[in-house]
């Protein structure tokens, strides 16, 4: 089905920017059309696209209006949103026919590593074995990459570990770090703030400038979590690649 003759949405964004919305919630069917519009902006750019910014329900397109109005000749805008509709006419949605590889992260959970395990075990009436248990079961969804450089906001996550974002965030949360928020889960590729219950730690390198590219995991790819020891971990740590 083209993406012109389904409930696509365009609207401006600034006066450098267009979104499109793809859908109203988050879903994997809107997630399939969001990753479309992705791979065609990256082979068919157009003079003064500058980049563009995928989500859970929109693509966000930042152009340069110079360019783009051909040095004020246009309305930029009116130019963009025309060359959007054009493709959106030609992009069709076809049925996935190979499922994407799983990416596994070894996890060492709970201790100094996943020090708000007993919170949400606790919160969620679990066990910590329980917990863990759970949280490793399914494949994730790679549905975004934000927050921070090769942060992966992950859809699958089981809703009976669903837990609230501590009231008081701390300053410093170790790359590395799995965590929980609310119903989704997800992993610090970087040292920074943050609010999400830590259950747990990864050894390997979600982000690294010199590697191409940077970021481990993308949009589409599916992730599960593997518990290790700790001598596992210490032995994995800095790892630039999945298992």
């Amino acid at each position: 089905m083209s993406l012109l003759r389904s409930s696509v949405k365009i609207y401006p964004l600034g006066e450098a920017a267009i979104v499109l919305q793809l859908g109203d919630e988050i879903a994997v069917e809107t997630h399939r059309k969001v990753k479309a519009v992705a791979q065609f902006l990256d082979q068919h750019s157009f003079p003064g696209m500058v980049e563009y910014v995928p989500a859970f329900t929109t693509v966000t397109l930042y152009y340069d209006p110079w360019l783009v109005s051909e040095k004020g000749q246009q309305d930029p805008y009116a130019v963009v949103e025309e060359n959007l509709r054009e493709m959106l006419a030609q992009l069709e949605i076809t049925p996935q026919i190979e499922a994407p590889s799983v990416i596994e992260i070894p996890v060492v959970y709970g201790g100094e590593f996943g020090p708000d395990l007993a919170f949400v075990a606790q919160h969620t009436g679990l066990s910590p074995k329980e917990v863990i248990f759970i949280h490793t079961q399914p494949e994730y969804l790679v549905y975004m990459i934000g927050f921070a450089p090769g942060f992966p906001y992950l859809g699958g996550m089981d809703s009976r570990l669903a837990a609230p974002r501590k009231e008081v965030p701390r300053k410093v949360i170790p790359a590395g770090s799995v965590g929980i928020a609310g119903a989704q889960t997800g992993v610090y590729p970087l040292e920074t703030p943050g609010g999400w219950q830590l259950i747990g730690r990864t050894p390997l390198s979600l982000f690294d400038p010199s590697r191409e590219p940077p970021s481990l995991l993308q949009m589409g790819d599916l992730v599960r979590f593997v518990p290790v020891s700790l001598e596992t971990y210490l032995k994995r740590e800095g790892q630039t690649h999945e298992p």
